[in-house]
């Protein structure tokens, strides 16, 4: 499997990856713009864009896109970060061309329609709705918010309600028109496909885009603070976040080995000591997340408020004790995980499609998959001790709680017990 790349003219970029003996092919737009690149009355509008990309072009209804690509056995879709927004197709090896026609024609050539639009505000407005409803989707975004206050990279994605009941057509158009420029678009496919066809094909579709500089959004600065809604449910919701490392930072693998070993899998040590060993919850885990400039570790659980403080203590007191004595059996069981899956995940068109498009956003290029699989096997136990010391200790934390969270500690409280 080769990684083959090329850049037009104007600056937007191809990279390919042909995968011998598939008879599918993954194909989509990476747009390198996403929630973080909102002004604050624009909050939620990459998303709404998003949506009405497939509401209808110069050249066929929304019932025509989605049955140019149903009709071949595919299927489209698409999804907005806080960094990119992708447009993406999943076909046979024949219909890869058919794929990148429609991307192109959602993208170049959107009507925003104003009855199209009330229709997809109100959808997206039920979006948000059950978004609200459901406690494990809403803590992470008012954890993002205390992580991120008064900053683009802390706003919800959906945006809040009274300002997508406002966004019009104009607003659209100009957001398409700050971010939507050929340098800010990456082309990735992978499978069944030929790199010289999908490049001859792209010249045609996006060379004749003129040339535009990119709006660059603001730095990122982790802050933290804490966030409690108390709610009769039947479960108290706790999330926790600490600053971690960008991905391209040195420690970003570090970090990963970390939060994998700490809270991943059901071997971890969170798992164990606090769902298995003591019966305190159903779920809990830890990940790390990350961004250009920024990134957070990230502990979520779900109990119930008689146990809440006990689980949260216990939680701190883990993450301590992995700065002491974290094995080095752990951090290769850590790093195995990880190996795993990106290797298994690789197996599939569309997961290294994602890759191909994330590693040219991150860095330009694609690096070798060999060189990623060495940075996670130099991650060291002394690395990861020392990272977890940090995190435990001196990382800027924020707290989300969601619940009958009356007897969770604060984060004032908890800080006192991070550095005891």
């Amino acid at each position: 499997m080769t990684v083959q790349t090329a850049t037009l003219s104007n600056g937007f970029r191809i990279v390919t990856e042909h995968m011998p003996g598939l008879e599918s092919a993954a194909i989509g737009i990476w747009v390198t713009a996403g929630g973080r690149h909102e002004r604050p009355e624009q909050n939620g509008i990459a998303h709404f864009l998003e949506h009405m990309a497939f509401k209808g072009t110069e050249t066929r209804s929304a019932l025509q896109i989605a049955e140019a690509i149903e009709d071949v056995g595919g299927y489209i879709n698409a999804y907005t970060s806080r960094e990119v927004t992708a447009y993406y197709a999943r076909v046979l090896r024949n219909d890869v061309g058919l794929a990148l026609d429609v991307i192109s024609d959602i993208l170049r050539n959107p009507v925003f329609d104003p009855k199209e639009i009330e229709v997809e505000r109100h959808v997206i407005l039920q979006e948000i709705g059950q978004a609200l409803d459901t406690p494990d989707d809403v803590i992470f975004d008012w954890l993002q918010e205390r992580a991120y206050p008064d900053q683009a990279l802390g706003r919800t994605i959906l945006g809040e309600t009274d300002r997508v009941s406002a966004f019009s057509k104009e607003d659209l158009s100009t957001f398409v028109t700050e971010h939507y420029g050929p340098s800010q678009m990456i082309l990735a496919a992978a499978g069944a496909v030929e790199h010289d066809s999908i490049v001859k094909q792209a010249e045609q579709m996006f060379g004749d885009m003129a040339e535009r500089p990119a709006l660059v959004a603001d730095a990122a600065r982790f802050q933290g603070g804490e966030s409690r809604h108390v709610k009769d449910l039947e479960q108290a919701h706790i999330a926790l976040a600490f600053e971690s490392p960008g991905y391209r930072d040195t420690d970003f693998y570090v970090a990963q080995v970390y939060s994998v070993a700490l809270g991943g899998g059901m071997s971890s040590r969170l798992f164990q000591e606090i769902r298995e060993k003591r019966g305190l919850c159903y779920t809990i885990f830890a990940q790390t997340g990350a961004y250009s400039d920024t990134g957070m570790t990230t502990i979520y659980a779900g109990t119930s408020g008689e146990e809440i403080l006990d689980l949260t203590h216990l939680t701190v007191d883990e993450m301590k004790r992995a700065a002491e004595d974290m094995s080095p059996a752990e951090v290769a069981r850590a790093r195995a995980q990880m190996k795993a899956g990106l290797l298994m995940g690789l197996e599939s068109p569309s997961s290294r499609t994602e890759r191909l498009a994330r590693m040219t956003q991150i860095w330009g290029e694609v690096p070798p998959l060999e060189d990623t699989v060495s940075r996670i096997d130099s991650v060291t136990t002394g690395d990861v001790r020392a990272f977890a010391e940090h995190l435990a200790c001196k990382a800027p934390a924020a707290l989300a709680l969601y619940g009958p969270v009356q007897a969770a500690p604060g984060l004032d409280a908890l800080q006192q017990r991070r550095v005891a």
